[in-house]
């Protein structure tokens, strides 16, 4: 190899691939703080209710069951909740969506593990629910770990 390609390009614009996974991410991270958003104006009252309408709609037992658990367990405090986990998970994809369009380490490093985190459940979901969806997840999933591990090993070269 030649020193002009093991040395690692720092400038963000070398590396289109970082751009298009930060724009996914940051689409992810904009999802989840509505998300909480709407967790937190909602509140739990209209959560029930729908919890309610599925529990009808589908026949189920609504005294047992994870839906009617699901009814009984909203409350305030589990809908602030289950909003600070969303607002967290959000900001944690926002940062990680920052730091992939600036090129940073830490973020490739974040983006593989978190991308490689989901491939069992992936690998899983193709087997149990076999078809092109459950397929290309596991393709784009895999795509992103390549692109990922990729800009960690030439950051070590």
């Amino acid at each position: 190899m030649t020193e002009a390609q093991t040395h690692y390009d720092a400038n963000p614009k070398a590396h289109p691939g970082l751009h298009v996974i930060a724009a996914v991410e940051a689409v992810k991270g904009a999802l989840a703080l509505s998300a909480a958003s709407g967790l937190e104006l909602l509140g739990p009252a209209p959560l029930q209710r729908w919890i309610g309408e599925l529990i009808k709609r589908f026949h189920l037992d609504p005294e047992h069951g994870s839906l009617a658990w699901l009814a009984h367990t909203i409350s305030p405090h589990s809908v602030h909740l289950a909003a600070a986990v969303v607002l967290a998970y959000g900001l944690l994809h926002l940062i990680e969506a920052w730091g992939l369009w600036k090129a940073k380490a830490w973020a490739s490093w974040l983006g593989c593990l978190g991308a490689a985190l989901y491939l069992p459940f992936d690998i899983y979901a193709m087997f149990r629910h076999p078809g092109w969806l459950a397929t290309a997840v596991l393709i784009i999933n895999l795509i992103v770990v390549w692109v990922l591990a990729r800009d960690i090993l030439k950051r070590r070269q």
